[in-house]
């Protein structure tokens, strides 16, 4: 049910949704030399007379020790997260004739994510975090997932403070050569009015400079006491990369997948149509979808509210209510030979041809034979006692195995 306090207000304005703060939380990382690694990362970024080829070409070059190149990651989330806020994140088609050629929106994508934490269950029969679909796994950095833990551990976003504040406060003489490469960059960059030969090869050489700079200054990190702040960057870097990965291809893919989870389940529903179940058989290419449709009327057979039961200890107590229900077992005295032989002749399990011609000793004989109960130097009581215990059990096996058909039509697979 919706709230309706507050309602009639927020309808005189928009919620003006933002990234900032992640922002906030980025900004407190700044420190040393990755406020420069920032400041040259959004130099690149901005300027208009590098082309797109060039800006690529230059962050990969000064991307040879990624966890250092920390202004690059950090700048990755924000700009990927600003496509989240204004859909852009969804191209949309250029061929679609629109003022917005069917870009996306973030209400698009907050609606087709809430869609997917019901349908993912209920074709799947396993949590939309399962499928690495759940909501953070599409916006986890704009719902600052870095920040926060759920469990004891610290989050990412406070150990990577931590090792560049170590670092950082170490004074090396090797990070202050690499904020040297970074200014000498950034300021070319800014400098720069035309593309030219010249151009591209000075560029190259300050490009070169920075890389160099990255590795000696990994070199120096890779020395007691920085090696566990070296490790943890790493693994905090990875983690970031990791995420803008999975949300950045989660996204782009929603309108696809989420139209595949309808589809199949409109699918699914054409199954009750007896005549439209056999066609969609006969024209599914798919073994899995051509089993469903071809074992669909089976399988609803199995199904029986009676059967229903939730842990095994439910279990054996319902085989036990319904054994008793069904007036089981309906012969119990073995001596009665009579009785014995004519439930032999129900069994579903024997072969009766012929038996109204045999006597009932043996209709009893030939029952045991047939369910591989030794008769050989036993009586006939000795043999109709053991064949009344065996189709007894098979009265209970019967209905457990019903019991089982039951739960696997209803379960999820």
């Amino acid at each position: 049910m919706t709230v309706k306090k507050g309602l009639s207000s927020l309808a005189e304005s928009t919620p003006n949704f933002s990234n900032q703060a992640l922002e906030n939380a980025i900004n407190e990382l700044k420190i040393g030399w990755v406020i420069k690694s920032v400041e040259l990362d959004t130099a690149i970024q901005d300027n208009t007379v590098l082309t797109v080829s060039q800006k690529n070409d230059l962050r990969d070059d000064i991307n040879n020790i990624a966890y250092l190149n920390v202004g690059r990651y950090l700048n990755d989330m924000i700009r990927h997260t600003n496509t989240i806020l204004d859909g852009s994140i969804i191209p949309g088609d250029p061929n679609i004739e629109s003022a917005d050629n069917g870009q996306g929106t973030f209400l698009e994508i907050l609606q087709s994510v809430q869609g997917l934490q019901y349908s993912i269950p209920s074709l799947y029969g396993v949590t939309a975090a399962e499928k690495n679909r759940s909501v953070d796994d599409h916006l986890g950095i704009l719902n600052n997932k870095f920040t926060a833990t759920e469990d004891s551990s610290q989050p990412v976003f406070t150990t990577l403070k931590e090792s560049i504040t170590f670092i950082s406060n170490s004074g090396l003489a090797t990070e202050t050569a690499l904020e040297t490469a970074y200014d000498d960059l950034k300021a070319f960059i800014n400098s720069v009015v035309a593309d030219s030969t010249d151009f591209q090869q000075t560029l190259d050489t300050f490009a070169t400079a920075v890389a160099t700079a990255h590795t000696n200054f990994d070199t120096a990190l890779q020395a007691i006491p920085y090696d566990v702040r070296r490790t943890q960057m790493i693994t905090d870097r990875d983690s970031i990369v990791t995420q803008l990965t999975l949300e950045n291809s989660n996204i782009t893919s929603l309108r696809t997948y989420t139209q595949t989870l309808s589809n199949n389940q409109a699918y699914v529903g054409v199954a009750a149509d007896t005549e439209l179940r056999k066609l969609m058989a006969k024209v599914a290419q798919d073994s899995n979808w051509r089993a469903y449709f071809e074992d669909y009327e089976a399988n609803s057979s199995y199904i029986n509210p009676i059967y229903n039961f939730n842990s095994e200890a439910d279990r054996t107590a319902t085989i036990d209510r319904i054994y008793t229900d069904s007036g089981l077992p309906d012969v119990v005295d073995h001596l009665d030979l009579y009785a014995v032989a004519d439930k032999a002749k129900r069994d579903a399990r024997i072969d009766t041809a012929s038996f109204d011609q045999l006597t009932v000793d043996k209709v009893i004989t030939k029952s045991c034979e047939q369910l591989g109960i030794t008769t050989a130097n036993r009586t006939i009581y000795s043999q109709s006692e053991i064949l009344l215990n065996n189709m007894n059990q098979e009265d209970r096996d019967r209905i457990a195995r019903a019991l089982d058909l039951n739960q696997s039509v209803n379960t999820l697979s």
